[in-house]
């Protein structure tokens, strides 16, 4: 997603809260409690699944179900990030390069534990 797509999606986000009148309801504690219902959900989905059932989930009959509850997460995230005042993308960014540094490649390439 470039830049002006997500600050693009940031703006609809904030129009469409300011539309309703619920600026007043988004409040941090609100939108995490919002976001950890709409990851539920995304759980839900996956729940009981194989990891072969798992993995070709997108060519089940739960693929909507997937599309939406990602979207609403990530919806929630961003409104989220927004009230709070930061940049997703500039976080995402530094997360990374810190994972970088913590996880250096020759010492986890193919290893799922945390540690090298």
């Amino acid at each position: 997603m470039s830049d002006a797509a997500l600050d693009g999606l940031i703006q609809q986000l904030r129009e469409f809260a300011r539309e309703r009148d619920w600026e007043r309801y988004h409040t941090p504690k609100n939108l995490v409690m919002a976001l950890s219902g709409e990851v539920g959900e995304l759980v839900e989905v996956f729940q009981w699944l194989t990891p072969e059932q798992s993995t070709a989930v997108m060519r089940s009959e739960r693929a909507t179900d997937v599309e939406d509850e990602l979207a609403d997460v990530l919806l929630y995230l961003l409104r989220l990030a927004d009230v709070l005042d930061l940049d997703v993308a500039e976080l995402a960014g530094a997360k990374l390069e810190r994972n970088r540094g913590r996880f250096p490649v020759d010492e986890v390439r193919g290893r799922a534990d945390r540690r090298p």
